[in-house]
């Protein structure tokens, strides 16, 4: 859990700065239909962060074995932790920054980032699961 703690709070912590980031460069990320090819970047936040601190935790912890499922609950766990610290930053920037704006549209940004955490989390249990003998 330590491993998921820290990596989550790693995710968590550049998701919320990259609102600020987005903000202090003169790009508005709320409103509706205002979206920019370069937001896209965002979803390397957390797919780099899952792989290097499910990598982390399959060499650390679990010997260099690791099952799908294991991954996955790894994944989420990580994720758990981010999302928290990233709705807390996306709070903070919505109550101080930029007071006013559609808070409808923000919340569907981040509901749309909950969908893509489960998409990466699948991919990286994937990418980092050990290959069955079973079959």
């Amino acid at each position: 859990m330590r491993n998921a703690f820290i990596t989550g709070l790693v995710i968590g912590i550049l998701s919320g700065l990259w609102l600020f980031a987005m903000h202090w460069m003169g790009y508005n990320t709320t409103g509706a239909n205002q979206i920019a090819p370069y937001e896209y970047l965002s979803v390397l936040i957390p797919f780099v962060g899952l792989y290097f601190g499910v990598r982390a935790y399959k060499y650390n912890e679990m010997g260099g074995v690791i099952s799908f499922l294991e991954g996955l609950i790894q994944c989420f766990k990580t994720l758990v932790v981010g999302g928290v610290v990233a709705v807390f930053g996306a709070i903070l920037y919505l109550n101080y920054v930029a007071a006013g704006d559609n808070f409808v549209d923000f919340s569907g940004r981040m509901f749309g980032a909950l969908l893509v955490g489960i998409l990466e989390s699948l991919a990286v249990a994937l990418i980092l699961m050990n290959k069955s003998k079973a079959i």
